[in-house]
């Protein structure tokens, strides 16, 4: 507990978030919450701020960091058009389980309701987007207010919450005293364990002749890694990642089969509505992994483990539903399981990995065309990085290549905005990542189409001086919605032909070392010089203008309808 005797609610605000063990923060100050930042300048030595170039680089840096140290993303922003700009950040965060407070200021209390300058009614716009939120016009409520926020954030499944703060709070002035949360009631964050349900889920593998493992973000997000590997090895079963799931294994590990879903790899797809028996393991049967759900592993028995009730039965019935944090069900289900060799069931996989090799992934990685492939550009980045890099990619056709190809020997080490597609993502959730894990290198992977989206975050770059590797893959286009054109819309290149700018000056402008890569032969060089720099680092790299990324389920498909072509 912490106690101060009469300070102001801002600078209650600080110790709140230092109780929380917060040191960094993004933001961008603004009238409203003015009070903060004037007390927050006091505290430069314990709590560090950085000013991103827009809020909503503020929220994706938050991400990032979250998604990398495990903690607590924090951002802060004014009321208005501050505080909706961190809009599209909190909803990416909601959907893709990112722990994260953000905290508005507002205008005082006397002027809420009267359309006052800069007063947007932020609570009622982020509801649907957010785990919990909550308007403190009372300097008092500030300790309570907080310590729920940080508990509801990172409890159970988490997720965004948004607090936001009246001016007058800032300014008045009352006895503090902080207790961190330990519960709210009524909300039970983690399922009692059912040991039935385990007991059901393990006669099932038992006669299973053809199981198939498929595993969420779930698995990284309980720190349950060590837990998931065991099971995997102790059964012998086939596994197989949606794309936030990716890492929480090796990615060379031998019951590794790679990605589901719409550009997921040829066998766990195909495989999918041949296995007898499924086990989810903190996922969510997104239609992106399922496609059409009325031929989606319809011979199949279904286990759900799951920390979340609300995903039970949402989208594919469960025969046994293992409610719980998978960090302690996944143990209790690994006593009950024996492994078998599954031999026939393996080669299954094998064959079509063979096909998928010759069909895809050879003219991907090793083209005996002219132009570069995003492909082999990722195969480079990870041949310098040794397979340890933290990636963190955009939305597009980069992104699917970047989740396939990205080699990954620790957890953690995929960022990507999944279940809201984000573009202008990749950018400033890097320079979170790499302020989450300085130890680590980490290389964003960006198209030329998001990367203007949030191109202003070079500054916030150059200013923190964090090493961030930024690379785009130029192609002028919007890669995935040409990609769609073309194949489904006759090649009507409807608004995704982009007129780029030098994106090399634009680095250099803001004084980051830069380069430009057009060949093959530059390639390596140049992505190895990037690798071994101890400072920012941004590359070009102009890539085919009308490859696509295959395999691919088409929108609305059965997951057995992926094309290779």
């Amino acid at each position: 507990m912490t106690s101060k005797k009469n300070i102001t609610g801002s600078e209650a605000l600080i110790h709140c978030l230092l109780a929380e063990g917060v040191d960094l923060i993004y933001g961008y100050p603004g009238g409203a919450i003015m009070p903060f930042y004037d007390e927050l300048y006091k505290f430069q030595d314990k709590l560090q701020h950085v000013l991103t170039r827009h809020e909503q680089g503020a929220t994706h840096a938050a991400q990032g960091f979250a998604r990398v140290s495990g903690k607590v993303g924090v951002c802060v922003a004014t009321s208005g058009p501050g505080a909706t700009n961190l809009v599209t950040g909190i909803a990416d965060a909601m959907i893709d389980s990112t722990p994260m407070v953000c905290l508005t200021g507002q205008v005082p209390s006397h002027l809420l309701g009267s359309d006052a300058f800069q007063e947007t009614d932020i609570i009622g716009i982020s509801t649907p987007v957010t785990k919990w939120n909550y308007q403190i016009t009372d300097v008092a409520e500030i300790p309570e207010v907080m310590a729920k926020a940080f508990y509801i954030a990172r409890s159970g499944r988490p997720g965004p919450v948004l607090v936001d703060i009246t001016k007058d709070a800032q300014f008045a002035s009352f006895d503090f005293d902080y207790t961190p949360c330990k519960g709210v009631r009524s909300y039970k964050p983690i399922p009692e364990i059912n040991t039935t349900s385990i007991d059901a889920a393990a006669a099932i593998i038992e006669k299973a002749e053809k199981p198939l493992i498929v595993w969420g973000q779930g698995v990284i997000l309980g720190k349950a890694e060590a837990e998931f590997k065991a099971f995997v090895e102790k059964s012998n079963i086939p596994a197989a990642w949606t794309i936030l799931g990716v890492s929480a294994i090796a990615t060379d590990h031998p019951l590794n089969v790679g990605m589901v879903g719409m550009h997921g790899n040829y066998g766990p797809n195909m495989l999918t509505n041949e296995c007898d028996v499924l086990i989810a393991i903190g996922m969510r049967f997104d239609d992106r992994v399922t496609g059409n759900l009325e031929s989606y592993a319809k011979q199949a028995k279904i286990i759900h483990l799951e920390i979340d009730p609300a995903e039970i039965n949402k989208n594919v019935d469960a025969d046994v539903a293992v409610l719980g944090d998978v960090k302690q069900t996944l143990p209790l289900l690994t006593e009950k399981v024996t492994a078998k060799p599954y031999e026939n069931w393996f080669a299954a996989f094998k064959k079509h990995d063979e096909i998928e090799f010759d069909k895809v992934i050879k003219n991907d990685l090793h083209p005996t065309k002219d132009g570069l492939t995003m492909g082999e550009v990722l195969k480079e980045i990870n041949r310098a990085s040794n397979n340890d890099a933290v990636i963190v990619s955009d939305v597009g056709q980069h992104q699917m290549i970047a989740c396939r190809y990205a080699r990954f020997s620790n957890s953690k080490s995929n960022v990507t905005s999944g279940g809201l597609g984000t573009m202008g993502f990749a950018l400033p959730a890097a320079l979170g990542a790499k302020m989450g894990a300085p130890e680590r290198e980490v290389v964003a992977i960006i198209g030329d189409g998001g990367f203007q989206m949030t191109i202003q975050e070079l500054g916030t770059i150059f200013q923190t001086q964090a090493a961030v590797k930024v690379v785009v893959l130029n192609n002028d286009f919007l890669g995935m919605v040409r990609q769609w054109q073309q194949l489904f819309f006759d090649k009507r290149y409807a608004s995704t032909e982009m007129v780029n700018p030098d994106f090399v000056k634009i680095a250099e402008g803001y004084f980051l070392d830069a380069k430009r890569v057009t060949t093959r032969d530059d390639l390596g060089s140049a992505i190895d010089e990037m690798i071994a720099s101890d400072k920012p680092y941004f590359l070009e790299v102009c890539v085919e203008k009308e490859s696509n990324v295959f395999p691919m389920i088409p929108s609305g498909a059965s997951v057995s309808d992926i094309r290779l072509s």
